[in-house]
């Protein structure tokens, strides 16, 4: 048994102990899911959208129909999983991570990609809450550590669809549909994945075994009336950091679509290219995470966060001033490292404020907000591309992170204030 993996409340026996595959086996779910959800939407999102009639008013709208379900669900799938354990709520997102795919080979009109990209939504809304909430209870004094290298297997995920993808629709020349059959598989392996985690002989999920006594269950879990969400939302530090992970997901959830479509539209770059930019955009977080992880968890939040922020927000603004190939890749690489200051201490901030039986509620909020704001990102961000170009639409993304950067260090400011005068 993994010393420290023990969930609050459970019996921490050999017998009864979190397996040690328990968190491997998750990193591999998430690295799975995470490459199917991704290689769904990009690079090929922006032109099969395109290829359907969708008018340009709505690309926005195909772009965020799959954060929708973030926001409706995100916050009770975290809050539920403090109730009903990990282990249920889990394999229902697998089971759309494995279904949805194959729905898009069906698609023949823009509206039945918008209902198919919204039942995809469902599997990371619910995934990502509930896995971060297993993980901030297993391990509390490196909570920002494995956060960190959690999100960087998701990260290995997200940053080889795009050099997948793109390689698939270069070799079939534009083929949709070979490309979702290949999601699909991506998306059955992760349910498979998580079919063997939580067999029972891995031990995975102890609150399996706290539920099976009813006393334990009725000392253990939360008031059903409120599952955790009023300390949550009172707590003014969980709001502002929630609301920096939204910031952040709206640009990222914009720039993810439109990037491909001006790499592909007024960059002329073959989509072998456009799938090395985009992917190259992530493909060295897996590897700074973890270390990103760790100094949050000696250093603090605020620097990382603060500089993430910046860094993120200054090379937005260069995007639409530049057509080549090299300038491009540059700046996509530099805002995937500021994307990573963020993303990587942003949950461990909202696990440090939260009480320790509303964990599940808390990364639910957080989820909520970065849906809220990855949905937002695309449909905003469409409505002035339609008015001001892509110069408009990067530069403007680029503020929104700048703005976010002074409103943190400001607020964290005053908290230390407040908690220094408080003290004396």
């Amino acid at each position: 048994m993994v010393r420290g993996a023990e969930l609050p409340g459970t019996m921490t026996a050999p017998s009864q102990g979190r397996s040690r595959n328990f968190f491997p086996l998750l990193c591999a779910i998430g690295a799975f899911a995470i490459l199917s959800s991704t290689m769904s939407k990009n690079p090929v999102l922006n032109p099969f959208a395109e290829s359907l009639g969708t008018p340009l008013d709505f690309m926005g709208v195909v772009a965020a129909a799959s954060t929708l379900p973030g926001v409706l669900v995100s916050f009770p799938a975290g809050s539920l999983s403090d109730v009903l354990g990990k282990a249920r709520v889990l394999l229902v997102s697998s089971f759309v991570f494995a279904s949805a795919p194959f729905l898009y080979v069906l698609v023949s009109s823009w509206w039945h990609l918008v209902l198919v990209r919204f039942y995809h939504g469902f599997a990371t809304a619910i995934f990502v809450p509930v896995a971060r909430a297993a993980i901030v209870e297993s391990y509390r004094s490196r909570r920002g550590e494995r956060i960190s290298a959690f999100t960087s297997s998701t990260i290995i995920g997200r940053s080889v669809a795009p050099f997948l993808g793109g390689l698939i629709l270069s070799i079939s020349v534009w083929n949709y549909r070979m490309l979702y059959l290949a999601v699909g598989a991506a998306g059955v392996t992760a349910f498979a994945v998580t079919l063997i985690l939580l067999k029972g002989g891995n031990g995975a999920f102890n609150e399996d075994s706290v539920r099976a006594s009813p006393v334990a269950s009725r000392e253990k879990r939360p008031p059903r009336s409120s599952w955790g969400w009023k300390e949550v939302i009172q707590n003014s530090g969980i709001m502002v950091a929630s609301s920096v992970e939204a910031a952040t997901y709206y640009c990222y959830g914009a720039l993810e679509f439109f990037l491909s479509g001006y790499l592909k539209n007024v960059a002329m770059l073959d989509p072998s290219l456009i799938g090395v930019i985009l992917g190259m955009q992530l493909a060295l977080i897996p590897v700074v995470n973890p270390f990103m992880g760790r100094l949050s968890d000696r250093a603090g939040r605020k620097i990382p966060i603060i500089l993430g922020l910046t860094v993120s927000g200054l090379v937005l603004t260069l995007v639409s001033f530049t057509t080549q190939f090299l300038p491009l890749l540059l700046i996509s690489v530099t805002y995937g490292l500021g994307f990573s200051m963020v993303t990587s201490s942003t949950p461990a901030l909202v696990g440090d404020l939260a009480p320790k039986e509303s964990y599940g509620a808390a990364m639910g909020f957080l989820a909520v907000l970065m849906d809220i704001g990855q949905m937002l990102g695309p449909v905003i961000t469409g409505i002035i591309l339609s008015s001001f170009g892509y110069a408009g639409s990067f530069v403007s993304l680029g503020a929104i992170l700048l703005g976010f950067s002074v409103l943190f260090g400001v607020h964290q400011e005053m908290a230390h204030m407040k908690t220094h005068m408080h003290v004396q």
